[in-house]
């Protein structure tokens, strides 16, 4: 369950004197002309949209507390559209989400579709909509009503291969790259997709243009790019500096983990090493400790800024390997994502389903829907996003302190600090209940537990798979 807020005498005293101030200022306004009504609009608009465009270490200021929620359109309702979605909205709203990332929007190629529906990654029209899910003004009207609410939309962009029936293939043929037999290259071994050629540059115009369009039609606030890292550095520079110019305070996700993508414009990127090694950790296989190798590498070959996406699922992760639930299964889940939300330079992701759990892989190609029915995940990802949002301590740019313990092998522990807010993290990263003994002390005698919402010493004794979040601000 979540903290409630504490609310503090000096704090109702300030709301008052607000609340006069606030009654003074309408009474002003109300008799006040027309023309100074509008200006006061167009200030206040103005003002939404320079807080939008903010920024902190060169990334939109609105993710250094903010998470991701990955929504797979085709497979979260039965009728897998973009209105059958929308109720949904408050709830996720109501649990602490704050970007929604939409997998492809586009329509899928025909010729080589994979299964019945096929992939979502084969685009055959960079500027449409999939018919499967509805129109472009649904879409439109999801964007506007998900805006209204709060949240930030991104949209999955895939520039590094199209369909194979992409009208690009007949009008464009030099925007490929060739096999032997001069056809166009398939891309990897992907039958229903192929190869763009990053060298020809009115190729790569004509994608920053189909990208552009999204922005400027339907006010996206930015991208996650598929297989961002067989794509060259140079176009990203280019793309991504002439987007944020469009539309300022616009994230980019790269899928992959090249330094390269960072060092070209993009603010996050996907932590394969730190996933793999949960994984190790979760199965025994690896000692806690061995998560710090990971951090130390990406501290060394990222620039100081880069930011992590920490996540147990995603859609690949989900459909291919069983993630989380044969990943991570049981309760050994909870500590891992707890690490996700809290970690270092974090910004965390949640698939969707996972809030259920659905216990199951979802399907690429074909109809199958993600049941869900009792959100059982739900309060305990609300209290982290929360925590997210309220303690400055989990911003993207918060320092991060690994707590040494007489049992490192079995317990991962740390502390996040901004200023005055801190966050301490204890993680039983095994099967058994564990005791230790703390090398490097909390620097605070006295916290509050954001789970059991008391205030208590950090504890030294922890069930098996356990976590303990406590906060000080």
């Amino acid at each position: 369950m979540s903290p409630f807020p504490y609310i503090s005498a000096n704090t109702i005293a300030m709301c008052k004197l607000f609340s006069t101030a606030v009654i003074a200022v309408l009474f002003l306004t109300s008799c006040s002309n027309t023309a100074n009504t509008s200006t006061t609009a167009n200030d206040s608009a103005s003002k939404t949209s320079s807080d939008s465009a903010a920024t902190v270490d060169g990334h939109p200021a609105w993710i250094e507390q903010g998470n991701v929620y990955e929504v797979n359109v085709r497979q979260y309702t039965p009728e897998g559209t973009f209105n059958a979605f929308a109720p949904n909205l408050q709830r996720l709203k109501d649990m602490g989400v704050q970007t929604l990332w939409f997998m492809p929007v586009n329509p899928i190629s025909k010729f080589g579709r994979k299964g019945v529906l096929g992939s979502y990654y084969a685009v055959s029209d960079y500027d449409a909509i999939n018919p499967e899910y509805g129109n472009m003004d649904d879409w439109k009207a999801l964007v506007n009503k998900a805006h209204s609410m709060g949240f930030k939309v991104i949209i999955d962009w895939v520039p590094n291969h199209t369909g194979a029936d992409h009208p690009w293939l007949n009008n464009h043929p030099n925007f490929f790259v060739k096999d032997s037999t001069g056809k166009p290259a398939v891309a990897f071994d992907w039958s229903d997709v192929r190869q763009l050629d990053y060298k020809n540059t009115e190729m790569q115009d004509s994608m920053i243009a189909a990208m552009k369009y999204w922005v400027k039609n339907t006010n996206i606030d930015g991208f996650r790019c598929d297989v961002a890292w067989n794509v060259p550095g140079e176009f990203w520079k280019k793309c991504i500096t002439q987007l944020k110019a469009a539309k300022p305070g616009m994230f980019f996700l790269a899928e992959g983990d090249k330094p390269y993508l960072l060092q070209n414009g993009f603010d996050a990127f996907y932590p394969w090493d730190a996933f793999h090694m949960m994984i190790n950790v979760a199965k025994g296989k690896r000692l806690a400790f061995a998560l710090d190798s990971v951090k130390a590498r990406y501290d060394t070959a990222y620039p100081p800024a880069a930011i992590p996406m920490y996540f147990t699922s995603n859609h690949d992760e989900n459909s291919w390997n069983k993630a989380d639930y044969g990943t991570m299964p049981g309760a050994s889940h909870a500590p891992f994502a707890v690490f996700t939300q809290t970690f270092a330079k974090s910004v965390p992701l949640i698939y969707s389903g996972q809030e259920e759990p659905f216990l199951d892989s979802v399907s690429f190609f074909y109809k199958d829907t993600i049941t869900m029915h009792d959100y059982k995940r739900a309060p305990f990802y609300k209290t982290l996003l929360n925590l997210r949002k309220s303690n400055s301590a989990l911003a993207a740019n918060a320092s991060f302190k690994k707590l040494r313990t007489s049992n490192d092998a079995a317990i991962y522990a740390y502390e996040r600090q901004n200023g005055a807010n801190k966050v301490l993290v204890v993680l039983n990263l095994s099967a058994k209940p564990q005791k230790f003994t703390w090398t490097d002390q909390p620097s605070e005698k006295e916290w509050s537990n954001v789970f059991l919402m008391n205030k208590e010493p950090a504890l030294t004794s922890i069930e098996p798979w356990g976590y303990a979040v406590y906060e000080r601000k």
